[in-house]
């Protein structure tokens, strides 16, 4: 029987089923890319709530296990060579999880370095701008008299909305017509722009058709339909 005892944050978060994948995370467009993830493979796995509003993130156990206290975070009692994995950062577990299971990742090297590529082009460009026009048009942000910042935000978006949007206009998903990590790292966030965030009107979001139609069929997935919801929050 796998043992994880040894994981400091599973005294926190115990795990019932050991042998499986233990998912630490919460449904924010970060933390749902590894919950679809996990449901498109069908890897075995275990999730646990890490709740904000109790400061989980920053507690002992969990920051053992994340130093940057971050989620999502995943344990895999059946990593390289045998070994337990620990391992945090959302676009470095879509990576792993992609080459552990064969899946959403193209096998050829071009099609691979082409789909890290736009992984990497949302981890450093949509994820950040994304959440800081979110701070600055729905949070404490909006309280603030100098729209400039937010205005900044705004600009940004649009800017990386335009070159999604001109680049699915010749292709299915981001990586050509193959659904991969790409499009399950920068979905979620597109989604929470224009749900969460309230933002779609702001960012003009009817001008890139090429982004909603692909935006439209990956919530349509029933693999994504049930990642978006877990772990369930209390």
């Amino acid at each position: 029987m796998t043992d994880l005892s040894h994981f400091p944050v599973t005294q926190k978060w115990p795990a019932a089923h050991a042998d499986r994948i233990q998912l630490y995370s919460l449904p924010t467009p970060n933390g749902v890319k590894v919950s679809i993830m996990l449901e498109e493979t069908g890897l075995a796995y275990e999730p646990h709530l890490v709740n904000f509003e109790t400061g989980d993130q920053t507690s002992p156990e969990f920051l053992s296990l994340n130093p940057n206290n971050k989620i999502p975070a995943i344990i895999d009692p059946n990593g390289p060579d045998g070994k337990p994995l620990a391992l945090f950062e959302s676009g470095a577990i879509l990576i792993y999880l992609a080459e552990k299971s064969g899946q959403l990742l193209p096998a050829d090297a071009a099609g691979r370095y082409e789909t890290i590529q736009w992984l990497m082009f949302q981890m450093g460009g949509i994820g950040p701008m994304f959440g800081q026009l979110g701070f600055f048009h729905k949070f404490a942000g909006k309280d603030y008299e100098d729209k400039r910042p937010r205005d900044r935000y705004v600009a940004e978006s649009k800017r990386l909305l335009g070159v999604l949007n001109g680049h699915l206009a010749t292709r299915r998903w981001l990586a050509g017509d193959q659904y991969t990590i790409a499009d399950i790292a920068t979905f979620p966030w597109v989604r929470n722009l224009i749900g969460f965030y309230q933002a779609g009107d702001l960012v003009g979001i009817a001008d890139f058709p090429h982004v909603t139609r692909a935006l439209e069929a990956f919530v349509a997935r029933p693999a994504v339909a049930r990642g978006l919801e877990i772990p369930q929050r209390a």
